[in-house]
């Protein structure tokens, strides 16, 4: 193993683990207020400056060199793609986390490849193996385990939590398929630093608009864990991701981000002192089993595969 796979690994491996802080940040957030459109919104408007830059570079540097900039259209559509996947999506997500806990939205969040098949096969021409029926079967499987053990405690709550992320899962598996076209066309750093423009825009503009307010007051610590969710879960992993896709394939990333539930519920138990008990760690291992099943059968040409993680921030 050269020098370049090992840093791709490594990259993977560290973005997944950053990724898994996000809902630790919104948990501690809520702490001090809860509010998820507010969250939501100084998120996005604290990662927009990175994604934003990456993508006046690039426009920049393709006019210097005489190439054709994408149509109208395109701008368009990848606003509007990234509507449903960043803005749609992260808004189920962070209403979820009002109700349930970090380990169980995690859960729930790690379903939506499955989603991406079942809705690949409806919508898109897609197939779907036995393989993969089996990998969908033992997620879910454990899925109902996890959620069987929160009900008990939580009631209604967990019901209405798990039905937000469950969701987030389903529109961003969307967002992924309607993605995967326009990112050929117009390159994945561009993509992402226009979708996410057009998103952070309308997560400030329903803040305002659901409140009826221009306050954006909050205690000083909802800022830090906005701030730090924004850089810490968002952009540095982002980053990372795409890093390790250009050193390893994206089925290598995908087995690698398994990881990403095990840090979640350990962060959480650790951090947030949620309860972990042994019903919810065999729950727990069918999801990421069934998940590492999927990635590992799946057939599709690696080259494909990048294009549809290339833009890919996190689920929400």
């Amino acid at each position: 193993m050269n020098r370049q796979n090992l840093l791709g690994y490594a990259y993977a491996a560290l973005g997944a683990a950053l990724f898994s802080t996000k809902a630790i940040f919104i948990k501690l957030a809520y702490i001090d207020k809860v509010d998820a459109g507010l969250m939501l919104a100084l998120r996005m408007v604290t990662a927009l400056p990175f994604f934003l830059a990456v993508a006046v570079y690039i426009v920049w540097r393709d006019v210097k060199a005489g190439r054709p900039l994408p149509s109208g259209k395109m701008w368009l559509s990848a606003m509007a793609i990234g509507f449903v996947g960043f803005y749609l999506s992260a808004l189920l997500d962070f209403m979820g986390l009002v109700y349930i806990t970090a380990q169980l939205e995690r859960l729930v969040l790690f379903t939506y490849p499955v989603m991406i098949m079942v809705l690949g096969w409806l919508f898109f021409g897609g197939r779907i193996s036995l393989m993969g029926c089996l990998g969908a079967a033992i997620t879910y499987g454990g899925l109902s385990v996890v959620f069987l053990s929160s009900y008990k405690g939580g009631g209604s709550n967990v019901v209405l939590g798990t039905t937000l992320v469950l969701g987030c899962a389903l529109t961003y598996a969307l967002y992924q398929l309607l993605a995967k076209k326009i990112i050929g066309q117009i390159g994945s750093p561009l993509f992402t630093g226009v979708a996410l423009s057009s998103s952070a825009v309308a997560c400030v503009l329903h803040y305002i608009i659901v409140n009826q307010t221009f306050d954006f007051s909050a205690p000083g610590h909802f800022y830090q864990m906005a701030i730090g969710c924004g850089i810490v879960a968002t952009v540095i992993p982002s980053f990372l991701v795409n890093a390790s896709l250009s050193r390893i394939s994206a089925q290598s990333s995908s087995m690698i981000a398994t990881i990403s539930p095990i840090i979640t519920i350990s962060l959480a138990v650790w951090i947030l002192g949620e309860e972990f008990t042994w019903i919810d760690a065999f729950g727990s291992a069918l999801v990421i089993a069934g998940i590492a099943l999927y990635a590992l059968t799946e057939k599709k040409p690696d080259a494909e595969k990048k294009q549809e993680m290339a833009g890919e921030m996190e689920p929400a």
